[in-house]
């Protein structure tokens, strides 16, 4: 089959696509044919030896896939060959075939397109686990909301989702066209952060009393004025840094307001800590896939899909993401969908 092979830890560009051995498979997984994959900051910097996780060279980087079932491992129980399937992989996306947990993988619903379900295991889960766990923003119907680069994946997400959940929602972004999207996909109101400080539109939107829960996956500056437009017991959350900075908190104002800030890395979900509890959690990340679906059928999710490239186009994909060019997410597709779509 042929992948993106990493040979040593490097830069993405310096990257190419190379015949490689399909992966093999154990008891309890399923080898999948790959029709689409994601790409991402993330992938990046694993590819580079600059995420948190390493995997062992050589591998293929993608943590994101959508497919069909070729083969099934001992003990699986809940698929057989020829199920449409998303999955959250430890790598191995950007080939054509790659090798999944059945505990990590997600029967698709028959209207969803293999290049848009990428955006469910990632982008939805993340945004939907963060709005509605209790331990986290946990968003009441009549509150607002603030989401920072409503344009973008996950924010777009959290957009759609609050609105589901009955708040309000105030999106940020900096362009037009970045604000004409998140507008597109249900904020109430948008705000230029390039054009003055939004904390004065948030506060000016809510009559001072500011935003309920902010979702954040931008950070640095963005957090640090995030907390100058929060309301008393107030929720706020860091959910990536896009930003390039990693903000420090300054606990005072957290003291002042009665501020709450809940922190979320979805990978501790899918296996990916130095405890392994993909199977402990598995029950929960299947019935938190099982509503966003449900939701996507019920026409309530768009998942927009900025960008899609051919395998053979992974590094312009790439450069999308890194020139903070798309506006939702961006899929490189293989197989069947690639032919479908003409790529």
């Amino acid at each position: 089959m042929r992948g993106v092979l990493v040979k040593e830890y490097t830069e993405f560009q310096n990257l190419r696509i190379e015949d490689c051995p399909e992966p093999a498979i154990g008891p309890g997984q399923l080898r999948i044919r790959t029709q689409a994959a994601g790409v991402s900051f993330a992938t990046s910097l694993m590819v580079a030896g600059r995420y948190q996780r390493k995997p062992p060279l050589p591998f293929i980087p993608g943590t994101e896939a959508a497919g069909i079932v070729s083969e099934i491992g001992a003990g699986v129980t809940r698929f057989q060959v020829g199920d449409r399937v998303a999955c959250v992989l430890d790598w191995g996306g950007l080939g054509e075939a790659t090798m999944a947990n059945e505990v990590n993988t997600f029967a698709l619903p028959d209207s969803l397109e293999f290049n848009r379900a990428i955006s469910f295991t990632n982008s939805y889960a993340t945004s939907a686990a963060a709005l509605t766990w209790l331990h986290l923003l946990n968003l009441q119907a009549g509150e607002t909301l603030l989401v920072h680069g409503g344009a973008g994946g996950v924010g777009i997400a959290a957009i759609e989702i609050g609105k589901i959940l009955g708040a309000q929602v105030i999106a940020t972004a900096g362009s037009d066209e970045k604000l004409a999207t998140a507008k597109t996909h249900g904020a109430d109101h948008v705000i230029n952060y390039r054009e003055g400080p939004f904390r004065n539109g948030v506060l000016e939107i809510t009559d001072g009393r500011g935003a309920n829960a902010i979702y954040d996956p931008v950070g640095g500056e963005v957090f640090e004025q995030s907390l100058r437009c929060i309301a008393p017991e107030g929720r706020i959350m860091p959910v990536g840094f896009a930003g390039g900075t990693i903000q420090q908190i300054p606990a005072n104002l957290l003291l002042v307001k009665n501020v709450s800030v809940c922190g979320l890395n979805m990978g501790y979900y899918y296996g990916w800590s130095p405890q392994d509890v993909r199977h402990e959690q598995g029950p929960r990340m299947q019935a938190l896939l099982a509503q966003l679906f449900s939701w996507y059928e019920a026409g309530y999710l768009n998942p927009r899909i900025s960008h899609t490239f051919a395998l053979d186009d992974f590094q312009e994909a790439m450069a999308v993401v890194l020139g903070r060019l798309s506006r939702g997410r961006v899929a490189v597709v293989m197989g069947e969908e690639a032919k479908r779509m003409g790529k």
